[in-house]
């Protein structure tokens, strides 16, 4: 059984441990949300599914973006920053990202460690990969 969730979601503990993180292998977790966007142009999926907003459907007019408080974009750029450049919150900030924006991500990403455990394997793409060698650190050198 294939996963599907993405570096994003997992870096932000966005999955259900027995839901769609219940899988054999997950072949997109190594993969930002942007970067899934991405491919699927590529591949040339059809535009109304690209275009469609991410939601887990848990409400009527949820979406994942509304949810989170960021749009993807705007967290895929921070996440990238904090977990593959292993910048502080300062040096992101810096680079132009809210501060509130920037300490809402860290939070979400130091309390989904309880999940991390959890993922199945992921095909490892980048140098940084959860479960390999992102182990969610307490101190981005405030």
């Amino acid at each position: 059984m294939l996963g599907t969730s993405n570096k994003t979601e997992l870096l932000i503990g966005y999955g259900t441990i027995h839901g769609d993180m219940a899988s054999a292998i997950n072949p997109m977790g190594d993969l930002y949300k942007t970067q899934v966007r991405e491919l699927a142009a590529h591949l040339r999926i059809p535009a109304a599914i690209r275009r469609k907003a991410p939601t887990a459907g848990l409400w009527p007019g949820q979406t994942d973006e509304g949810e989170i408080g960021l749009s993807y974009e705007e967290l895929d750029e921070i996440l990238y920053g904090l977990v593959e450049c292993r910048k502080g919150r300062k040096e992101v900030v810096a680079a132009g990202h809210k501060p509130a924006a920037v300490d809402r991500v860290m939070r979400l990403i130091r309390g989904c460690r309880v999940q991390t455990p959890f993922v199945p394997p992921i095909a490892k793409l980048s140098p940084r990969s959860v479960g390999h060698d992102f182990l969610h650190p307490y101190d981005w050198g405030k």
